[in-house]
């Protein structure tokens, strides 16, 4: 059985108001220190965990934002958001509990089993959850739309905007002949079918031959692919992450390729390991600081009632390193 306030009361000889008050560090009390040093003393050796659903019945409001995420593999960007956004919540003394939200289960059933102060969406929400959650109080702050503080990488201008920003620098760099590296991560789709639509755009764009698409295999070097398009005439390669591109980079290098001379490589994220590779991995960097910031601004004038902030405008930008 949990160990309750009464049995805290009881072992340490003062009522149960005593203990509510010493333990919630309500002001205006005229405990002594004495009692409150024994008081917690008591609690601690006894392991009393206070309930965080009767504090937040008690306060009126909730320590605890809740951010939802798809269903697909986090990568450097979302996990730099998560860290910066328990960094900026915890400063305000609230929790962040992140959600891998599965097809299986109504995202609404979330909300008996937990009740938020705030909800962060990075995904899209059903109108029936966004109702649910407006009818229990609960304010929402994202939802996957931009215009309310979603996040930036979900929208689908950006995501085609991070594939041309990489055929503009391969065309920059003199190369006419691009080829696409995507991802054969199925809950990925959505975001590999927008930054290959931006490739192929920026290639049209630009007048050159549409790219072909190969799907890569991030765990074993591309050397088939790389050898075959090397003797096809592609001489660069959009991938549609670092992942993808290390995995290409082994593959030119087991097939003998120079890069970039032979095939250069771009890839996108600009995880760590990027500038490890062999050769050093130029990447698409997105201002993941910048957005992590503006969500939990976007949680903070919730919680202030005042207007939403405006997005931030550090756009994406091209790692250059010697892959390209």
């Amino acid at each position: 059985m949990p160990v309750t306030s009464a049995d805290v009361a009881r072992a340490a000889g003062v009522s149960r108001a005593t203990v509510s008050y010493v333990l919630n560090d309500t002001p205006g009390s005229s405990i002594s220190t004495a009692t409150k040093e024994h008081v917690r003393a008591t609690a601690a050796r006894l392991g009393y965990a206070p309930s965080a659903a009767a504090r937040a019945l008690r306060r009126g409001r909730s320590d605890l934002v809740v951010c939802v995420l798809p269903d697909w593999p986090t990568g450097p960007v979302v996990d730099t958001v998560l860290d910066l956004l328990s960094d900026n919540l915890a400063a305000r003394g609230l929790f962040l509990l992140v959600h891998h939200h599965r097809s299986t289960r109504p995202l609404r059933e979330l909300w008996k089993a937990v009740t938020p102060r705030v909800v962060v969406g990075l995904t899209h929400f059903p109108a029936e959850d966004l109702r649910a959650l407006r009818q229990a109080g609960i304010e929402v702050v994202g939802a996957g739309d931009v215009d309310d503080g979603g996040h930036p990488g979900l929208d689908p201008d950006n995501q085609r905007g991070l594939g041309a920003l990489q055929v503009e620098h391969l065309l920059d760099r003199g190369h006419r002949r691009i080829g696409i590296a995507t991802t054969p991560e199925e809950r990925l789709r959505e975001f590999a079918s927008l930054r290959v639509d931006g490739i192929r755009a920026a290639c049209a764009a630009a007048g050159v031959s549409e790219p072909p698409v190969a799907v890569v295999d991030p765990t074993v070097p591309a050397t088939d692919l790389a050898r075959g398009w090397g003797d096809d005439g592609v001489d660069a390669v959009a991938c549609y992450n670092d992942e993808v591109a290390l995995a290409v980079l082994a593959g030119a290098r087991e097939a003998r390729l120079d890069v970039p001379g032979d095939l250069a490589v771009i890839g996108l994220d600009d995880a760590p390991a990027a500038a490890l590779a062999d050769p050093p991995l130029t990447s698409v960097a997105q201002p993941s600081a910048a957005q992590a910031h503006h969500l939990a601004a976007c949680v903070e004038a919730v919680l202030d009632g005042t207007p939403q902030p405006d997005p931030p405008t550090e756009p994406s930008r091209v790692v250059v390193r010697a892959s390209t």
